[in-house]
């Protein structure tokens, strides 16, 4: 997700107005900001507002993040295409810090699991509209199904009184209607 530089970021915190007892903040997840955010997924917003509930504070120069996010979205049923809501309910913690100290290790560095909570911040303000942004879209289900029983797309229904012939079978087809008229087996 890319932002113009003049645009203000939705989840952003100012790095001055923390300390080592913490500050808690809470953000609005708004449909507006989802709808920018998720434009080239298939999830999408419900028209109501999530949350993100955290607790930041600072050690040295790191920014220890933790918190509850909770955003209901709309996705459509991968077998019968009607859009289903659901809530992506996540407790994220993320250590951040300065990019300037990402930068020196990268060429010597080896990341390892431990290191993917880890988020650059730069400037004065802490931004976690990244890191919402891939949470939701972590969360979001890779084949998402309204139920687990979802039967599928409906086929119109047929009566037995229907003969398939040239005239209701797609003509890319007609060749093989011909083909078990004639009755072949093999």
């Amino acid at each position: 997700m890319t932002r113009g530089p003049m645009e203000k970021h939705a989840f952003e915190i100012r790095l001055i107005d923390l300390d080592a007892a913490g500050r808690d903040v809470r953000f609005d997840v708004t449909p507006a900001w989802l709808r920018t955010a998720l434009e080239d997924h298939e999830a999408n917003t419900t028209g109501d507002n999530g949350a993100f509930v955290l607790r930041a504070s600072k050690s040295g120069d790191d920014v220890v993040v933790s918190g509850h996010l909770e955003v209901p979205l709309r996705i459509p049923c991968a077998r019968c295409l009607k859009e289903y809501d659901f809530v992506v309910s996540k407790h994220i913690a993320a250590l951040a810090v300065p990019k300037s100290s990402l930068d020196e290790h990268l060429g010597e560095y080896e990341f390892t699991a431990e290191d993917a909570d880890t988020i650059p911040y730069a400037g004065e303000f802490l931004v976690l509209d990244e890191l919402v942004h891939d949470e939701l879209v972590l969360e979001s289900p890779m084949i998402p199904l309204c139920s687990e029983d979802c039967p599928g797309i409906h086929s119109a229904p047929q009566s037995d009184d229907v003969v398939m012939d040239e005239s209701n079978v797609d003509p890319r087809l007609a060749p093989l209607l011909k083909w078990k008229a004639t009755g072949k087996k093999d």
